[in-house]
């Protein structure tokens, strides 16, 4: 398993860049997007977006040197088309212009990514550290781009980053079981999932602060808009047929189909298993392949002791459970919108996955 994923879980490997060089061209997108709260206030931000001057990317390969500024340039871009299409106020646009349409499909296609800010864009490229000797964690740790003012956006992106950083220590344990379930060690590998749980159950935590700094009408009616899907976008000067791309959502996060991908729980094939597999197209190629590569890992539960292995699952399900009374307290209970920022029926699928996440406990 990639050794950057040991040390910082699914967060990047260096510290996400936080702005461009002063005397670069692409300096003008930190301007860009240290106004955009206030401009999509604004009755005619769309005019003057479809005015700017976007510099291209100034590559054409993914050199790891550029690799932290080329996601900086994807996230300045990615919230910039989102505000576009999903201006609060304003109808949906159904094209997005040239100007910022092509320049954000060229990182996209350099990133192996659609084009459409995803969760890597939204949490996992997007924060800073105050200390940068202290912990990613809530209260060392704020956002660089948000859509709307209000600190309610900074916590729920931070609320997420803090999990993504917890989830370093699940895959520092799936990497210590490897070799031990084959030949099988059930001692390694029961202390692994000791260790995972222990992980999960710091992220239900953190997922209960939620409500500390976020206001449920606050985040259906301002910032959670700018998050969902695109349906029926043209990409001007890119393709002329109207394009689909799934919103921002936790689905797109690599923890959890990690965790299902590594115990093997079974999910029951449905509309629902089909939306997330597709969810993988959104994640970093890297993530992807880490997924792919505990699938290929043999199973492990008739190896497992009962309290260990439950416990895990107990962790798992209580976090979809935590994720989705928040579900049903900031969305589902404001509006009959039975539609996710994914463009998913997610009230329904939520329950099944808790669900079928406890059935799999050994009895």
């Amino acid at each position: 398993m990639d050794q950057n994923l040991l040390e910082r879980g699914f967060l990047p490997p260096d510290e996400p860049a936080r702005s461009f060089s002063a005397g670069s061209a692409l300096a003008v997108l930190d301007e860009i997007g240290r106004d955009l709260p206030s401009l999509l206030v604004q009755g005619d931000f769309r005019k003057f977006a479809r005015e700017l001057e976007i510099p291209p990317w100034p590559a054409d390969d993914l050199r790891d040197g550029f690799l932290p500024h080329l996601r900086l340039y994807y996230v300045r871009l990615g919230f910039l088309a989102s505000a576009y299409i999903n201006q609060v106020s304003q109808p949906k646009a159904t094209l997005l212009p040239r100007n910022i349409a092509v320049p954000l499909c060229r990182a996209c296609r350099l990133l192996q990514r659609p084009p459409i800010l995803s969760y890597d864009g939204y949490a996992l490229y997007n924060w800073k550290r105050f200390d940068p000797a202290g912990p990613i964690a809530l209260g060392n740790i704020d956002t660089l781009q948000n859509f709307v003012h209000l600190y309610d956006e900074h916590w729920f992106i931070l609320v997420h980053v803090e999990i993504e950083a917890i989830a370093a220590a699940i895959i520092a344990a799936i990497a210590r079981a490897r070799p031990a379930l084959d030949p099988a060690d059930p001692a390694e590998i029961n202390r692994a999932l000791r260790d995972m749980a222990r992980a999960v159950w710091q992220q239900v935590a953190v997922l209960r602060r939620i409500p500390e700094h976020m206001d449920p009408a606050l985040y259906y009616k301002t910032f959670r808009p700018y998050i969902r899907f695109f349906e029926g976008v043209v990409y001007e000067g890119v393709d002329e047929a109207p394009l689909n791309f799934r919103g921002e959502t936790g689905a797109q996060s690599s923890i959890v189909p990690l965790l299902v991908a590594f115990l093997k729980i079974p999910h029951l094939p449905s509309l629902l298993t089909n939306h997330l597999a597709d969810m993988r197209q959104f994640m970093p190629a890297e993530h992807r392949c880490a997924i792919e590569d505990a699938e290929s890992l043999p199973p492990l539960r008739h190896l497992a002791e009962k309290d260990a292995f439950n416990d895990l699952l107990e962790a798992v399900a209580t976090f979809r459970e935590v994720h989705y009374g928040w579900a049903q307290e900031y969305i589902h209970s404001r509006v009959d919108d039975p539609r996710g920022t994914g463009g998913t029926p997610y009230m329904q699928w939520l329950r099944q996955l808790i669900d079928e996440t406890r059935a799999y406990q050994i009895p």
